[in-house]
């Protein structure tokens, strides 16, 4: 899940103040790391100079709050093998969806000529801290990844309306993209449910249950050592009581064709944003950002060059003309086999035996 919080503040004192030594072992370097760049982010003062602001706004940046789903989470405290390659996944996905953000969702507004234009931005810095509990010592892999509110070399702040219709599809993006670091990095396999749950195949929603992440009380700031961690986990697995495992589909499509038809339901219009959130729900094993984003800009290469939050729009009709594509045969769905399957619905012209080849 993706959360943005406006910052008004450049003091950066909470995040670069706590080591995240729980995952001490597990990541490449410390908790601090530039998404743009190399070298991780030790420096209060150079984190701080990710920071900048308009003459006219109070706001500095922003806080975006990228948290793995419970399940994947989970595998970092039952899996010490595999748990530095599901961190290493998440950042990957993490990295993914920023960048989504800074090329679809920066734009600084501008008007001329008595004509409202958005003007491509670009962050001057990005730098995310990733940590592995929440504040009552459950397994909670997540980043903040601070960035300024005044883009680099641009006199205007960004168009806050933009940055925020975009979270969704970056949201999506994330999560469909960790699905697949996950399978490729690790023996898990992360799937999504037909009615949006995410979950991990072979893993017991005891396990969930057991930490749900859910208290009436906030808790208490910790800064927590790897071996207090993992002594806490070992303790809490005292208490778990097996409730059953939620069986995987057949890993035979990369879309769900009826998720994603279904998500695009209700709309008068569609944007590129919406065609991004929904075909990444609707893989259900996840898929390769470049890989997904190119498949819709070859499938509505109208609406390939769209940013901001005035962008091009396509009929649900024209939009859900993918909602009858299958995959043929059990492998990933590649982008080049588009080309031969669009527009197949607006004539009505396909057969069932177009849809189960």
């Amino acid at each position: 899940m993706i959360r943005l919080l406006v910052r008004r503040s450049i003091d950066a004192s909470y995040l670069t103040s706590d080591p995240a030594r729980e995952l001490d072992g597990l990541r490449d370097g410390d908790a601090g790391w530039w998404l743009r760049g190399t070298g991780d982010a030790a420096d209060a003062r150079e984190v701080e100079g990710v920071f900048s602001a308009s003459s006219r706004s109070t706001v500095v940046g922003y806080d975006v709050v990228v948290a793995a789903p419970r399940p994947v989470s989970i595998l970092v405290a039952l899996d010490p093998e595999h748990a530095g390659a599901v961190v290493a996944a998440h950042r990957a996905s993490v990295a993914a969806a920023i960048d989504y953000l800074e090329q679809r969702a920066l734009v600084v507004r501008d008007r001329r000529g008595g004509e409202d234009l958005d003007i491509a931005a670009q962050w001057k810095s990005m730098v995310g801290f990733t940590h592995g509990v929440n504040r009552h010592g459950e397994p909670h892999l997540h980043d903040h990844v601070l960035v300024g509110a005044g883009p680099e070399g641009a006199s205007h702040g960004l168009d806050s309306r933009a940055l925020f219709a975009h979270v969704p599809a970056a949201d999506a993006l994330y999560r469909s993209s960790l699905r697949h670091e996950v399978a490729r990095r690790t023996a898990w396999v992360a799937w999504r449910s037909f009615n949006a749950v995410e979950l991990v195949a072979g893993l017991d929603e005891g396990y969930r249950a057991l930490w749900g992440g859910h208290h009436d009380e906030r808790g208490e700031k910790r800064h927590w050592e790897r071996r207090d961690a993992t002594r806490s986990w070992a303790q809490d697995r005292t208490r778990y009581e097996a409730q059953g495992v939620v069986p995987a589909p057949q890993p035979r499509t990369t879309l769900d064709e009826h998720a994603f038809a279904g998500a695009l339901e209700g709309r008068y219009d569609v944007a590129r944003r919406h065609l991004v959130e929904a075909w990444a729900n609707a893989t259900v094993f996840g898929q390769s950002p470049a890989d997904l984003q190119r498949s819709l800009d070859e499938l509505f290469p109208q609406l390939a060059g769209a940013r901001g939050v005035r962008e091009l729009t396509v009929g649900v009709g024209e939009a859900r003309m993918v909602g009858i594509v299958r995959e043929r045969g059990p492998r990933p769905l590649r982008h080049d086999e588009f080309a031969q399957w669009t527009q197949r619905s607006r004539d009505r012209s396909w057969s069932r035996a177009d849809l189960s080849r």
